[in-house]
Parts: C-alpha cells; sequence; structure tokens
C-alpha cells in the first residue's frame, strides 16, 4: 500500500509501529518532527479500517491539500470547513452516511454546529484523527480554544481508537495533549529530533541580502527564505531575480489562484527560491530543498525547527540558516510585549472591530463578517502587528474566530424551469456551453446552491477564465441562475454576541500564565542564536525534551570546535593534496603518507570536516574525491 499510494519503499521511522497500534484499536499520540510522515501514520490505516475517518485540522488550505492529494491518489475524502455554505455541508454529511468517503477533514469550530451533530452519530467513523494536536494545549506555542471541543466529539463517537499527531510539542504540552484527550494509557510514540543531515547555522551579517546571495550562491538547489514582512518577500525576492537566480514571493495577502501557480512553480523546481511568510510550506511535502534561510528571528524554537525541517527530506544534505543583527534581538523582546498587550488595549481593539463591523451589544453570535483588514488599521490609526495579535488573543479566549486566507468559492444555482431554460439558451447560443457545462459538471445544481470553480469551466467550454466570469454575470443578470462570487476577503466569525467592551471577559490567569511562557520561548530562541560551544542540533532536542541526541558534528557550532583542533597549516596541506588529485581521486592510504607529520587521527578530522562541508565525497573502498564545484 505504501508504494501503491505514496511511491515509498520502506516506512520512515516508527511510522510501521504506529499504524500497527492503530489497526489494534489503541488510542496513540505521535511526535514526528517536521518530514517525518505524520500524515501516513493515519491515512493507511484510514484506508485499511472498514468506515470513516475523521481528521480534525487547524487550516483550510492545509485541510485542501491534503484533501487533493488523497483525491489524486483515488482515495475519497472531503474537507468541512467555516468557509462552506450550510447546504453544501448538509450534502457532504449525507453522503457521508452511506460511507461514500474515506476521509473527512472537519475544522474544529464545525464540532459545534448543529448540522454537523445532527449527523455525527449517523456516519459510520472508525478513527478520529488530530492534526496539530499541541494546538489542544494551552501551554503550547499555538493554542486553539477551538481544539477543546473535540473531547465531547470524542465521547460521542464512542470507543473508536483515537491518533494525535503533532511535531513539535515540549515534555509539558505532550503531557497536556493527553489530559485534555481524555486519552487512557495511549500509546506514545517519538521520533528522535535529529536530522543528521542537516546542518544548523546562525550568521551575523552586516548585510543580510548579500549574506543571502552569498549563500545561493555557493549551495545550489531548492530554497526558502522566511521573512515576517511581507513587503520584505518581495524585496528580497526581486533582489535574488537581479541575480540570476530564479525567485518569487509569497504571502497570506495575494489570491488563492496566485498563490497555488507560485507553489506550483516551486514544488516543480521552476522556480529556485520562494521567499515568504510563515504563510507557507504547511502540508508541502518536496524532498530536495537544499536551504532554509531565516530573514528574521522566528518568535520561538518550535516554529524555527519546523520551518526548518522542510530542508532536506531526502536525507541528503541541507542547510538551515538563521540570519540575525543585535537589532532583532530588541525588536523581538518589543514584539513579545505587542504579543500580550494590556487587557485595557484588547477591550479598545475589540470595540473597534465591532464597531467596524456594525455589530451591535448583544448581536453576531454564528455570522460571518467580511473583514477588510488594511481599511481597519488604517481608519483606526492602529499597529497592524497590534491588531493581529488582539485577534490571536480574542481567539483563543473563545470570542471570535478570524480567519486569515478564507476562499469562498463561487457559488451557482438554478433559479429557473428547464422549458424556460431551454427557450433561453435558443435566444442566447453563445451562453448555452456554459449552461450545458454547469448542468453536466455539478450535480444538484438546479435545485441547490453549489460551489463550481471558473478554472475547470473554462478548460471544459476551451475559453478563458476571464469570459465565463463576465457569462455567469450575464446569466445572473437574465434571472437564469443565482450567482454568488468567489471571494478571498478575511472574514470575523462572532462565536459569542457582542458584549460591552468594558464587560469583555478575558481569563486574566491564563493570560498572564501565556505571556510568561512566550517570554520564556522567546528566551530560547534568544539563547539558540547566541550559542557559541553547545552543538545546535542537541540544544534543539534537549529543549524537546529528546535526550537521546548526539552532538551532531555539522552544525557551525561543530565545525568551529572542529576547525580550532586543527593547526591552518595542516588543514591547507591536506586541502591541497587533495585538490592536486581531484581528477582521480586519492586513496586513503596514499594520503596518510603524503601528509607528513600529520598524524591519522587529526587526517580523519579534516576529513569529516570536508564531508559535512560536501567539499569532498569518500567512497565506500575509502578514495577519497575533491568535489569540482570547490575549485
Amino acid at each position: 500500500m505504501l508504494q501503491q499510494y505514496w511511491k515509498h519503499a520502506a516506512f520512515r521511522p516508527l511510522q510501521e509501529e504506529i499504524i500497527q497500534a492503530v489497526l489494534k484499536g489503541k488510542d496513540c499520540i505521535a511526535l514526528l518532527p517536521t518530514g517525518g510522515g505524520k500524515s501516513v501514520c493515519y491515512q493507511i490505516p484510514g484506508i485499511l479500517l472498514p468506515g470513516v475517518s475523521l481528521v480534525i485540522s487547524p487550516l483550510i488550505a492545509l485541510m485542501k491539500d491534503q484533501v487533493d492529494a488523497l483525491n489524486k491518489k483515488g482515495i475519497t475524502a472531503v474537507a468541512i470547513h467555516s468557509g462552506m455554505q450550510k447546504e453544501e455541508v448538509k450534502q457532504v454529511l449525507l453522503e457521508a452516511t452511506e460511507s461514500a468517503y474515506q476521509f473527512i477533514y472537519c475544522s474544529p469550530e464545525r464540532l459545534e454546529s448543529p448540522l454537523f451533530n445532527e449527523y455525527l452519530t449517523h456516519i459510520p467513523f472508525s478513527l478520529l484523527i488530530i492534526d496539530e494536536a499541541h494546538c489542544i494545549s494551552q501551554w503550547g506555542y499555538d493554542f486553539r480554544p477551538s481544539y477543546c471541543r473535540i473531547t465531547e466529539t470524542k465521547r460521542k463517537l464512542g470507543s473508536i481508537p483515537v491518533i494525535a499527531v503533532t511535531a513539535s510539542a515540549t515534555p509539558l504540552v505532550l503531557t497536556d495533549i493527553q489530559i485534555q484527550l481524555g486519552l487512557h494509557e495511549p500509546s506514545i510514540f517519538k521520533q528522535s529530533f535529529l536530522r543528521p543531515n542537516i546542518s544548523y547555522s546562525c550568521f551575523e551579517p552586516e548585510s543580510k541580502i548579500n549574506k543571502i546571495l552569498d549563500i545561493l550562491q555557493k549551495v545550489q538547489g531548492s530554497s526558502i527564505v522566511y521573512c515576517n514582512s511581507r513587503k520584505q518577500c518581495k524585496k528580497i525576492a526581486e533582489a535574488i531575480i537581479l541575480q540570476g537566480i530564479s525567485a518569487d514571493f509569497y504571502h497570506a495577502g495575494l489570491n488563492q489562484l496566485l498563490r497555488e501557480q507560485k507553489q506550483l512553480s516551486w514544488i516543480q523546481n521552476k522556480t529556485r527560491v520562494m521567499v515568504c511568510t510563515n504563510a507557507f510550506g504547511m502540508g508541502i511535502d518536496k524532498p530536495d530543498v537544499r536551504t532554509v534561510i531565516h530573514h528574521d528571528i522566528p518568535d520561538c524554537l518550535e516554529n524555527y525547527y519546523q520551518e526548518a525541517g522542510r530542508a532536506g527530506r531526502d536525507e541528503k544534505r541541507a542547510y538551515a540558516v538563521l540570519l540575525w543583527q543585535q537589532k532583532d534581538l530588541l525588536e523581538l523582546a518589543q514584539n513579545g510585549e505587542k504579543k500580550f498587550p494590556p487587557i485595557p488595549i484588547i477591550k479598545e481593539v475589540y470595540q473597534a472591530i465591532a464597531d467596524f463591523l456594525q455589530v451591535a451589544v448583544g448581536n453576531g453570535e454564528g455570522i460571518y463578517y467580511d473583514f477588510d483588514f488594511n481599511n481597519f488599521i488604517t481608519h483606526f490609526k492602529l499597529d497592524p502587528l497590534l491588531v493581529m495579535n488582539v485577534l490571536r488573543i480574542l481567539e483563543q479566549e473563545g470570542h471570535i474566530q478570524f480567519n486569515e486566507q478564507i476562499f469562498l468559492p463561487t457559488q451557482v444555482n438554478f433559479c429557473t424551469d428547464t422549458e424556460s431554460l431551454d427557450q433561453f439558451e435558443i435566444m442566447y447560443p453563445s451562453l448555452e456551453p456554459l449552461i450545458k457545462a454547469l448542468l453536466r459538471t455539478y450535480a444538484g445544481i438546479f435545485y441547490n446552491r453549489t460551489s463550481v470553480y471558473e478554472q475547470t469551466l473554462a478548460r471544459i467550454c476551451r475559453t478563458e477564465i476571464a469570459t465565463i466570469s463576465v457569462q455567469l454575470k450575464q446569466l445572473h443578470t437574465h434571472g437564469i441562475i443565482e450567482y454568488l462570487p468567489k471571494k478571498e476577503t478575511p472574514q470575523i466569525h462572532f462565536l459569542l454576541n457582542r458584549a460591552p467592551a468594558e464587560f469583555l471577559h478575558i481569563h486574566q490567569d491564563h493570560y498572564l500564565e501565556r505571556k510568561k511562557l512566550h517570554t520564556q520561548r522567546i528566551a530560547t530562541i534568544t539563547q539558540y542564536v547566541g550559542l557559541s560551544k553547545t552543538c545546535r542540533s542537541n540544544f534543539i532536542g534537549q529543549y524537546f525534551g529528546d535526550n537521546s541526541t548526539i552532538v551532531c558534528g555539522v552544525c557551525d557550532i561543530c565545525l568551529d570546535n572542529k576547525r580550532t583542533d586543527i593547526s591552518a597549516a595542516n588543514f591547507n596541506q591536506i586541502e591541497l593534496i587533495l585538490k592536486a588529485n581531484s581528477s582521480i581521486g586519492i586513496d586513503i592510504a596514499v594520503l596518510i603518507s603524503e601528509s607528513k607529520n600529520i598524524s591519522p587521527k587529526k587526517i580523519w578530522e579534516v576529513l569529516n570536516f570536508l564531508q559535512a562541508e560536501d567539499k569532498i565525497s569518500i567512497t565506500e573502498e575509502k578514495r577519497i574525491f575533491w568535489l569540482l564545484k570547490n575549485q
């Protein structure tokens, strides 16, 4: 099955053990670092078990990517999220009662909806999967209160097995996941956080962009450059392009079609470098990323490890580089204060949001409001970072849900009878191909509002997407269809009625505890940046409670430690011998004999260093070749 659907010859570490435990009906918690193949651990049991698997996932984009990937493999999957119309959700749930799907991906907010609960016990669920399980812990770096609803759903589903998966959880968070989900003696699987093929390093350059260009010129292959600012993404991408390197930029502010085009171009290696915010990368399994460069310091080691871990999934040498300057450390501390503003400020921003959306006190519960973020911050003269942080806090306190990347596809349903439609097609023959395409492609569109996709219709009608949009408007004007154009505006969903700002409830003790933990996380990432003696890989492992990690030998600290043990003269002598024999290689015994006054131990230290730097290759026969790109 692994070969059939995923084209992999063998399982990655722990995957097979996790799958076997789930198939035996055991509850499982799987801590698999980025690139560890989490999805396979629940998708294979989901295929093998009878009935339907319910996957709880926090991000619409991530759900969509996984559903698309499964459907391409011939595995039936569907996503239910907050951007869908009630009729669409009802249709999916109705089909699910007859086992039409092997997987239903669902956002946690949907779990409490009356419609979902009406069908919940009528669907033959056989497995409950909690993706990004760290979101259930308020001690985690990405706490989402909506995840707390999973426990009640689990109770309603009865005794089916549960698997909770995460890529980054500290021992405290791992324990909390077990408590919050009410798992009794689950099987816990923890993969090592050591990625032996990744060389971690931190640099303090005078010019970050020059350092990025230097890295990209020295290390060929696919690359990701992470930035905190959308403007910076575009600026850096343009600077890279000027040096003749293929690059593009990506952030959540781009429309969905453009994001998909940019992502596909990078995945297919048509674009070499993607300069992006952390909106990029979730759910993407590109094996050949050689460098992940951080232009800015992330606000916690969890985020950094997850993003850096997108490098080297093919297990070949890769580099995770973090660039920093002294001012970045100051900004990081200041942004930490902005992330947890005083409670009176939170209430002021809440009041401004309610006024902007024209939500009256005592109203709004269950309603989705389009939210023009840029217009809002301009109108009220507010710091965008502050507003984003307040929105996150209001989410964590259970007042609202903010969808920054909402995508609502075009909605269409016919509002005429078949006889009138036949007459209309005769009168307007240019619109007939689109009418036929709608009716043939989307079952039920004559009776229910249905999501349609202009790209699909354009391909069927052999015309441009813009033409389809114009023709849909024409059909709407003539009263043939009801037409709701697609929208990608961010949305705010009020989970509770609007409260008077002065009575807005914030759990102060929990809020202050989360602030304290965030301050500790900033201290940890700051400590990581400033390491001078401790192996970076070992530091990461210890932070996540992985005591099995060893000194990696390939991070900048380890390489510096090796370099200081070897004299420059000895180092240069060995390098010259290797370069002189670059065309035919040199046997290790010959190298030792030619390296006068240097002990074999020191020679091996130099060779290990050069191999870690990807400057030489050593065959099984112990023949050494200097790689010509380093001449």
